[in-house]
């Protein structure tokens, strides 16, 4: 399907609103926030997933650390079967 050019009235003052702050927050054109909002909203996949602010934190634990970490928190994967009586 080739692209299509849409024009979009009346929108709402409060939603107008909101696009315009995306925009600013992903210093994108609003016309591609429109269509990143769009898409989300209907579930339509647009190529890579909308980020989650979690892609600096991946991958920087060294293999000391994330072993240091999954010792601390062993206990939390013991059950108590006294608990669940």
């Amino acid at each position: 399907m080739n692209a299509k050019h849409l024009t979009v009235r009346g929108v709402p003052a409060p939603l107008a609103k909101a696009l315009v702050a995306e925009r600013r927050r992903t210093n994108k054109s609003l016309n591609q926030t429109a269509i990143d909002a769009l898409a989300r909203g209907l579930g339509v996949p647009l190529g890579q997933p909308a980020p989650n602010g979690l892609e600096e934190l991946a991958g920087t634990w060294t293999k000391q650390e994330a072993e240091r970490f999954d010792k601390a928190v062993r206990a939390f994967e013991q059950v108590d079967d006294e608990l669940w009586r």
